[in-house]
């Protein structure tokens, strides 16, 4: 009997190229605060094509296609204020179900509000030169937020990093003994 036949019907392409311009139903994995070497702060949403809607023929070529791709998208602060562009995150916090008039204290009470969260969300595929060389990118305007048709998610996160998931390093909040003789310095 042989240890391999090989049967290449499964495999998929490895294309992690810029998404095409189109609408995505995204769900908002993770909202975070970031910040450059000089100093500059953005906003960074990571936003990934949802993996639940394969069976939704008008999205076969978009989700079912590009399921589990990430877009990010920075929000810079503006210089001239040092503030983030508030009417941008109106469109966003809009999108995705936030009702009218809700106070959010803090910026770590908007990250919280994000994360989880469902939205279409259209994607331009783009240019950017940076010192000469010109690459495709993927770019996502605020205003490019809108209302999901498919509210309800199922989206299974392909990488778990929760407690028992994936992540070699959860210990579900016991303490590592580790001894001196076992530190290799």
């Amino acid at each position: 009997m042989a240890f391999l036949t090989t049967d290449y019907t499964e495999n998929k392409s490895n294309d992690y190229g810029v998404l095409p311009t189109g609408n995505y139903e995204m769900i908002i994995a993770k909202a975070q605060e970031t910040s450059t070497k000089s100093g500059a702060e953005s906003l960074q949403i990571d936003l990934i094509v949802r993996n639940d809607l394969d069976g939704v023929p008008a999205l076969a070529e978009t989700n079912k296609k590009y399921h589990n791709r990430h877009v990010f998208m920075d929000n810079w602060k503006r210089k001239a204020t040092n503030q983030y562009d508030m009417q941008g995150f109106q469109y966003i916090l809009d999108a995705i179900g936030v009702p009218e008039g809700t106070q959010i204290n803090s910026i770590e009470d908007f990250l919280n509000v994000l994360s989880g969260k469902v939205a279409k969300v259209y994607v331009k595929k783009d240019k950017n030169e940076y010192n000469g060389d010109v690459n495709d990118v993927n770019r996502v305007a605020p205003w490019n937020f809108s209302k999901s048709e498919y509210p309800q998610s199922n989206h299974q996160l392909k990488e778990t990093t929760q407690a028992g998931g994936n992540d070699p390093f959860a210990n579900n909040g016991q303490a590592v003994n580790v001894s001196n003789e076992d530190l290799p310095f």
